[in-house]
């Protein structure tokens, strides 16, 4: 896999001998697949200035493609005798580096499609992946016999001894864009960092992967390095100390239920099946003060009131707290009325009312200052509300049941808008409004997302299909743009808020059900909380 220079497109290589293109921001991929390899290909990348893409084949060949057309540029490079593994090329565009199983690397003039000099011969196995340091003058390749190599451009002399010390092939190698440093990733399950000039390995190997690792990148400012492994999971490290960032948020003894940010971004509150909630420093993942505990039951629902000042608490005791967000005491009594668990709060946007949602049926708005209920009880489902969020002018409530609809209410008068918006075939789990109010998107126990329009209860596209389980969460980026959801099948998934288009990979790394996810307020960031007991916070820049 491979971006191109302006981050607009990724390329990849598959199995099935096609390279694709696909657009970064929405997933979906563009215009046809790239076929001509007769071959499984290995290698992908673009070229510096974003024209041309290139691709090597398990049938030793190269293969130049208009990045724009997606049509072969000239004849296959006839490369290898064995199968291609890994291509890249030079900053200045002007050269191919190749490895292959038979253990050798090859530089290529792209011009001339002609090799520069002889094989470079070092590996006594096959090489799996190559790079160029980002001022041209070294190559650096690692291989199935466990090292990394160094090589001189010009003369294709190998560069001092061989960096050893993976104990299995490695798979993946890079430069950091500052030159100072060469990272891989091996089949060890582990990531190392050696100075590209000694070849000395820097501090211990970045180790928390439980298989093997395949790719491995650094930022565009060298602060931090990813790894991409077999266990499902993608790390992010930082490259000074090689301490992992956003190890998952580990206090809770069981079942983490619910999570929310802070309004500031500088706190994440969660609530566990033992009815104990915590709170959390955004950016350390530190706990914050000791666990809040009044509940007699699983808490299944937690929100922050607009001003970050005050928690809200929903659980199975039936009742609802409010807490002092600075020191985590309980505010006044347990707000009670609903005869059964309470399965979701939401606060209004203003911070004046506190809605909840109740296996009793019923929703109820609550007064924020005093506690007391507004109005009687919002009543039309047919079973359980699992789950009510206000839209963000805070003039309806938009709400989910297990009788498989959705509902909409006036939040001033309690009445509901309209018919009930039928499309799921399954228990509607989470609904959430889009910031600007034009649309409401549900999650259900059918293992689908759908987007809603608010005035007129239409649906909007085809189902956002991917969850391979129920969906638990889901919510919208702050700016409008994502969706993002939460299932059972344990994984996050991101996706186009316009288009439906899956963004990118699933989200890999928890090992239960994913029951909620919320976004950071400046939309860097996801969290996600878990069976697992563990809560992980996601780069999504």
């Amino acid at each position: 896999m491979s971006y191109s220079p302006n981050g607009s497109h990724i390329v990849t290589g598959s199995d099935d001998s096609t390279i694709r293109i696909w657009d970064a921001e929405t997933g979906t991929t563009v215009g046809e697949p790239l076929k001509g390899h007769i071959g499984c290909v290995g290698g992908v990348a673009y070229s510096p200035n974003g024209r041309h893409i290139i691709s090597g084949s398990e049938d030793g060949t190269i293969r130049i493609w208009g990045a724009e057309t997606g049509a072969a540029v000239g004849k296959p490079i006839e490369a290898h005798e064995t199968p291609v593994q890994a291509v890249a090329y030079s900053p200045n565009g002007r050269y191919i580096i190749s490895g292959s199983d038979d253990g050798t690397i090859r530089i290529w003039d792209v011009e001339k499609r002609a090799a520069v000099g002889k094989p470079l011969k070092g590996h006594n196995q096959s090489v799996l992946s190559v790079a160029y340091s980002p001022d041209g003058r070294r190559i650096i390749s690692g291989s199935y016999d466990e090292s990394v190599r160094i090589w001189d451009f010009k003369t294709g002399a190998i560069v001092g001894k061989p960096l050893e010390g993976h104990r299995n092939s490695v798979r993946s190698v890079t430069y950091s864009p500052d030159g100072r440093h060469i990272v891989s990733g091996s089949d060890d399950y582990t990531i190392r960092i050696w100075d590209a000039e000694t070849g000395a390995a820097v501090g211990d190997p970045l180790e928390g992967h439980t298989l093997g690792v395949n790719s491995v990148a650094y930022s565009p400012k060298g602060r931090h390095i990813i790894s991409g492994s077999d266990d499902g999971t993608i790390q992010i490290w930082d490259a000074t100390t090689g301490v992992a960032v956003g190890e998952p948020l580990k206090g809770h003894v069981d079942v983490v239920w619910s999570v929310a940010y802070s309004p500031n971004g500088r706190h994440i509150t969660s609530g566990s099946s033992s009815g104990i909630i915590r709170i959390w420093n955004a950016v350390t993942g530190a706990a914050v003060g000791e666990p809040l505990e009044a509940h007699r039951g699983s808490v299944p629902s937690v929100a922050y009131s607009p001003d970050g000042r005050h928690i809200i608490s929903g659980s199975d005791d039936k009742t609802i707290r409010i807490w002092n967000a600075d020191t985590g005491t309980a505010v006044g009594n347990p707000l009670e009325r609903h005869t059964r668990r309470v399965n979701s709060v939401a606060p209004s946007p203003d911070g004046q009312y506190i809605i909840s949602g109740s296996h009793d049926g019923t929703i109820q708005i609550w007064d924020a200052e005093t506690g007391v209920t507004v109005g009687n009880p919002l009543e039309a489902h047919k079973g359980p509300v699992l789950s009510v969020a206000y839209s963000s002018d805070a003039r309806n409530i938009v709400s989910g049941s297990n009788d498989k609809t959705i509902r909409i209410w006036d939040a001033d008068t309690g009445a509901p808008v309209g018919k009930p918006l039928e499309g799921h075939t399954r228990d509607v789990l989470s609904v959430a409004h889009s910031p600007g109010g034009q649309h409401i998107i549900s999650g259900s126990a059918d293992s689908s997302v759908r987007i809603w329009d608010s005035k007129t209860g239409a649906i909007v596209g085809e189902p956002l299909n991917g969850h391979a389980d129920q969906v638990w969460s889901v919510t919208y980026s702050p700016d409008g743009r994502h969706i993002v959801s939460g299932s059972d099948d344990k994984t996050i998934r991101i996706w186009n808020a316009e288009t439906g288009a899956l963004v990118g990979d699933p989200l890999e790394g928890h090992t239960g059900g994913v029951n909620s996810v919320a976004y950071s307020p400046d939309g860097q960031r996801i969290i996600s909380g878990s069976d697992d007991y563990t809560i992980r916070i996601w780069c999504c820049r």
